[in-house]
């Protein structure tokens, strides 16, 4: 990159200046002399880090964000103490070529790669990508041998993105690992790290723009992300054809967030394909309004939380997509997404008015990041509450439950499977082959609330909570588990949030075998509805030897869902 080049990003960045060092400054307390990184909170996601009960941890990223950001800020205060954290997470990476770990960090100083479990590859991409940031924007003031520490760093870096070779289906990494290798190709001149780089652009390209979406749809976490990354790409790189690739990328991921905004709840309508928090955060309306240079109001100035992480990407909203975050009547969207292997064609549907916001999937697993039925409810004045359908398994998010579904509207009819070949925690990374030990099995409808928690209430089959002005209804349709009976309803309520619990099993620890289960299915229909409007219309369900049908009427036509009563692998049950 030229002078020139970084020179404008500089004066484009320049009123973000002083909101990084606001965040800087909240950072410098947190510094560890001793082992020269950044101490943060601990938290796990419950998969690769092995780390338990400790308040505090020191992590590469974090703390590798907070050198970059002391050198972006020019704080010349603290430049030595940018020197040593490079130095240190630069000393932290796996250099043995012969080594599977090559070219990866672990995520906390305190837990080596040989601990984790399993370790993290998606490192190389994200440690890669800072390091070439703190090349480009500052390598001419780096000593020369921090310069080649780095630069060494970032290519062993590449070499274990080249290994591992992330498909077009991981978005993020996908896009990630495409910047890391076509701009380090292109910064180091070397012409293998570019060729891949651009060949993995190409293919993400292809793969998404089949339908014009991300296999990771409609993420607040991974759209950010995918927004930064793309943004990177078109600011950093030199080639022509992949600013022209990651523009057309970057959007149709600004048109699917601006639609999906929901401009007077102020939250990210669902579905998500991968989610961390189903309230949208401070971070993620900070993101919105600094990407639209302050003109639209996400946040006030005292909730204004800049992610210094975000500087000098060149992250712009397009300003004709200002609208859809303003005002909203009725939106109704309806998106297919790429192919996956394990998935017939994936469709997201979302319906929107200016009182709530309700949005599936027509079909994914029950992981704890899926949002895959998922609303929104003005409540009151300020108020609102979110609705979220999940599957737990002992007090966890089960990962053999499959979610299947059709939405017209306010109406959905859904149905809860199990697979054969899914995991408990995770997707991948426990699996349980469809056998498993549980005290607690059942299924929640969780409503989160801002102010006042509501009250379900049960009317003949149909339990009912009052949101405001709008009723969420909610029946049982069908429900079958060999071997298990009597299944019932349980009000739960924790602090703002009640949910309604279908307990399928609760009691001593029971051996749960679905390979030996010729019936394990449920179906449910829930609707959204106004004052004066029906709260569930009729309901019909016509059971056959090997499957169920379920038929709801809504106000503008049927629909319909059938879905197989034996469980199956994952490919059978998102085929059939």
């Amino acid at each position: 990159m030229t002078g020139m080049k970084y020179k404008s990003i500089q004066e484009e960045e320049a009123r973000w200046l002083p909101w990084l060092k606001k965040s800087l400054a909240q950072k410098h307390a947190n510094y560890n002399e001793e082992n020269r990184m950044l101490r943060t909170p601990f938290t796990s996601p419950g998969y690769h880090t092995t780390i338990k009960g400790v308040e505090y941890v020191h992590s590469t990223r974090e703390s590798l964000d907070y050198a970059l950001a002391i050198l972006d800020s020019g704080e010349e205060q603290h430049y030595e103490r940018a020197l040593d954290i490079l130095r240190t997470v630069l000393s932290l990476q796996d250099q043995q070529p012969d080594s599977p770990t090559f070219g990866i960090w672990s995520w906390y100083w305190e837990e080596p790669l040989a601990k984790m479990s399993p370790p993290d590859w998606n490192w190389a991409d994200f440690i890669g990508k800072r390091l070439l940031q703190v090349v480009i924007r500052h390598g001419s003031r780096l000593p020369a041998d921090l310069q080649q520490l780095t630069t060494q760093a970032i290519c062993n870096s590449c070499e274990a993105i080249i290994k591992r070779n992330v498909g077009p289906d991981y978005t993020n990494i996908s896009i990630m690992g495409a910047f890391v290798t076509l701009i380090a190709g292109e910064w180091l001149e070397n012409h293998s790290y570019f060729v891949y780089g651009m060949e993995r652009l190409k293919r993400l390209y292809d793969y998404s723009m089949q339908t014009g979406a991300f296999l990771e749809y409609n993420s607040p976490a991974y759209s950010t992300v995918a927004i930064l990354e793309l943004s990177a790409l078109v600011t950093y790189s030199q080639t022509e054809e992949a600013r022209e690739l990651a523009n057309e990328l970057l959007d149709a991921t600004w048109v699917m967030t601006a639609e999906h905004f929901h401009p007077l709840l102020k939250q990210w309508s669902g579905p998500h394909a991968r989610s961390y928090s189903t309230w949208i955060t401070p971070s993620h309306l900070s993101f919105l309004q600094m990407a639209c240079r302050g003109e639209v109001p996400f946040v006030s100035d005292d909730n204004f939380v800049y992610g210094y992480d975000w500087y000098g990407q060149g992250v712009v909203c397009p300003q004709r997509l200002f609208g859809l975050f303003t005002s909203i009547a009725v939106r109704e969207l309806r998106q297919d997404l790429p192919p996956y292997h394990e998935f017939r064609t994936r469709t997201a549907y979302t319906y929107m008015t200016p009182e709530y916001s309700l949005g599936t999937f027509n079909h994914n697993v029950m992981w704890n990041q899926c949002r895959n039925l998922l609303g929104y409810v003005q409540t009151g004045s300020g108020e609102q509450s979110y609705i979220q359908l999940r599957v737990l398994h002992d007090g966890y998010d089960f990962c053999s439950a499959v979610f299947t579904s059709q939405q017209k509207q306010a109406s959905v009819l859904y149905g809860i499977q199990f697979t054969l070949d899914g995991g408990d925690t995770h997707v991948n990374l426990d699996p349980i082959h469809g056998r498993m030990t549980a005290s607690d099995l059942r299924i929640r409808i969780q409503i989160g609330s801002s102010g006042r928690v509501p009250v379900w209430k049960k009317t003949g089959d149909v339990y009912q909570a009052l949101l405001g002005e709008t009723s969420l209804s909610v029946q049982t349709l069908y429900g079958a588990l060999d071997g298990f009976g009597k299944f019932r309803w349980e009000v739960v309520e924790k602090d703002s949030v009640v949910s309604l619990d279908y307990i399928l099993y609760e009691g001593e620890p029971a051996e749960i075998d679905f390979h030996a289960m010729a019936e394990a299915l449920f179906l449910f229909a829930m609707t959204l509805s106004g004052p004066g409007e029906c709260p569930l219309p009729g309901t019909l369900v016509t059971p056959s030897e090997q499957a169920v049908e379920a038929s709801l009427n809504t106000p503008e036509q049927p629909i319909t869902l059938r879905l197989a009563k034996k469980p199956a692998e994952r490919i059978v049950l998102f085929h059939s």
